[in-house]
């Protein structure tokens, strides 16, 4: 599998849709794994110097300016990092916003600009999304994937358009990006250019766009979501792990009670009594908490 992109805040749909109070209910639906996070720490793990440890954002801020690249990469890496555990760590810095857009316009290096587009994404500027938009234009694929990220981490809707044209690429992992990244938009209008990928030839496309769909309050991604629940299916796929395979299924949960409610049930009711995993039975039993059913899994539910 192609473990390329990364999860981002929960963004709801903009107004009521179907389901939207459910999907409210259920933080975090979303499959794609934290490897952007991960890549960027094994990337950077040589440049883990203990005197960055005590620095500020405003260090950060100041060595992104510097003439030596390593420490505009270092700056810009850990600033990612800061954001990750806390999205208001620039709440301090007034014109940090402004600084870092200039930045990342600016920079011509490919790899500090995957991370400032991190931090644009974790500061959800709205003000970043045209710049983000046009570097889709000339970047590198792997580039695109953390441009397209930011922008359904910042979740304006003005980056529909560059989202729904990606969906399209020939690039398994931009597809699945931009897939994750119309979910978090919570536009419902983009639902129609997602199901194409339902039937997407690539398994963690098309379980991504049926996670993005059923965020969208559509329930069009139903049969895809089942078949994520068949373990069956899921360990046939291409190198898949057991923990890929574990967390694709939790989410798949998460995504049919949203969607589906009671009528989910009965594949609820079997996994939270006898998958192999804790963490799928939990999320089971979480699942039918949430649907008003509480008790042993293998009592039936109350009519």
């Amino acid at each position: 599998m192609d473990d390329r992109t990364t999860p981002a805040p929960d963004a709801g749909p903009a107004g009521e849709v179907p389901g939207s109070s459910a999907l409210r209910t259920f933080v975090g639906l979303f499959l794609v794994p934290l490897l952007v996070v991960l890549v960027c720490v094994g990337v950077f793990i040589g440049f883990g110097w203990i005197a960055y440890d005590r620095q500020t954002t405003g260090d950060y801020l100041n060595d992104l300016r510097s003439e030596r690249r390593y420490r505009r990469a270092q700056a810009a890496y850990e600033l990612s990092k800061i954001l990750v555990a806390d999205p208001d760590a620039l709440s301090d810095e007034p014109e940090s916003r402004d600084e870092l857009r200039r930045l990342f316009e600016q920079t011509e290096d490919a790899e500090i600009r995957r991370y400032l587009a991190l931090v644009l994404g974790y500061t959800r500027d709205p003000e970043a999304v045209p710049a983000l938009t046009q570097a889709l234009e000339s970047a590198d694929g792997q580039t695109r994937i953390y441009l397209l990220w930011a922008l359904g981490a910042i979740g304006d809707p003005r980056a529909v358009p560059s989202l729904e044209e990606a969906v399209r690429d020939s690039d398994s992992g931009i597809r699945k990006t931009a897939a994750f990244a119309l979910g978090e938009l919570g536009e419902r209008a983009a639902v129609g250019s997602l199901l194409p990928l339902l039937e997407d030839r690539v398994a963690d496309v098309r379980w991504n766009a049926a996670l993005a769909v059923s965020r969208l309050g559509s329930d069009a991604g139903v049969p895809v979501l089942e078949q994520m629940l068949d373990r069956r299916l899921t360990s046939k796929v291409e190198g898949i792990t057991a923990e890929q395979q574990q967390d694709s299924m939790v989410s798949a949960i998460r995504a049919l009670a949203a969607v589906r409610g009671r009528e989910a049930l009965p594949l609820i009711e079997r996994l939270a009594a006898e998958d192999p995993s804790l963490k799928v039975r939990q999320a089971a039993l979480e699942a039918r908490g949430a649907l008003g059913v509480p008790g042993d899994p293998d009592s039936p539910p109350p009519e």
